[in-house]
């Protein structure tokens, strides 16, 4: 498990992390999201050792130490490859300084170049393959050891709708091998998807942190979904709803107050009229990201 105690950072005269505290589990999935220059990402150089900083960090109740790198996977932001070397020596040259021997990277690269469904040898130079399979090649530098701590930041930026979903296949199968699993993502509906737990950072901050469902069930059901043959305009004349939006699927959202208007309103909506959909819900992830960001939703 990984442990974040008090984590501060300052840069110059400049602090941008405040006494974060949080909680990694075997097993599970920890989405951190959080605006541009929310602290995400200073957030995975500190437990990575990349910045000296104020508070405690450990993994599995031990100090993250040089030794403790063999145990941890990551993938950063800003991908890097060496052009000139071949996919052999560039996942080799990574997975030995992670304790591999060079033998069993071998062994394991076509497993996991036919895993992740990578087109090229391992004789191919790393500057001929294409954007997509050299963005594999990093992933798979990332998890060829068996890392239980597993570290992504923004995985799915650059991939297509299929290899997202490849990808999102991994992460799956990585946390039933039972890796502790942090991402970062600025799309909430891939964190709601595959996220156990979520940690919302604002102005280095912790302003949400929890299972996703009991994050979604603290704002209450104050998303009203109903079929209505009224017009926008006389929903939002109804009592206690602050928006009204029309879904894809033709049906009108609401947007209460609190909770306790959707009763308040079922009789109203049904005097004279058929109502087929009459569902409350609680926001989604994206919809809270929003609220906590000063969005309207």
């Amino acid at each position: 498990m990984l442990e974040v105690r008090s984590l501060e950072k300052s840069f110059g005269s400049k602090q941008v992390l405040f006494g974060i505290d949080f909680q990694a589990r075997p097993g599970r999935i920890l989405g951190l999201v959080g605006k541009n220059g929310a602290g995400k990402t200073t957030i995975f150089h500190s437990i990575l050792k990349f910045l000296e900083y104020q508070g405690e960090i450990s993994l599995d109740s031990q100090d993250i130490r040089q030794e403790t790198y063999a145990r941890i996977g990551y993938l950063p932001e800003e991908r890097s490859l060496m052009p000139k070397l071949t996919v052999l020596e560039q996942v080799r040259y990574l997975s030995t300084l992670k304790g591999m021997d060079a033998k069993e990277v071998k062994e394991k690269l076509p497993q996991w170049m036919k895993r992740l469904e990578v087109k090229g040898k391992l004789t191919d130079k790393i500057k001929s393959l294409s954007k997509g399979n050299q963005q594999k090649i990093q992933l798979i530098i990332t998890l060829i050891h068996e890392p239980d701590l597993i570290i992504l930041d923004e995985p799915f930026s650059g991939l297509d709708p299929v290899n997202t979903e490849l990808l999102k296949q991994v992460i799956f199968q990585e946390k039933e091998r039972g890796a502790t699993i942090i991402f970062s993502d600025h799309v909430m509906t891939n964190v709601e998807e595959l996220c156990d737990d979520i940690l919302m950072i604002r102005d280095g901050r912790v302003v949400l942190h929890g299972p996703v469902q009991d994050v979604r069930n603290q704002y209450g059901k104050t998303r009203l979904f109903v079929s209505s043959e009224r017009s926008k305009e006389e929903l939002e004349k109804l009592p206690h709803v602050k928006q009204v939006s029309l879904t894809k699927q033709g049906s009108w959202k609401l947007i209460l107050e609190d909770e306790s208007a959707g009763r308040e309103l079922f009789p109203i909506l049904t005097q004279g009229q058929y109502i087929a959909t009459f569902d409350q819900q609680a926001p989604t992830i994206d919809e809270i990201f929003k609220l906590e960001s000063g969005v309207e939703v």
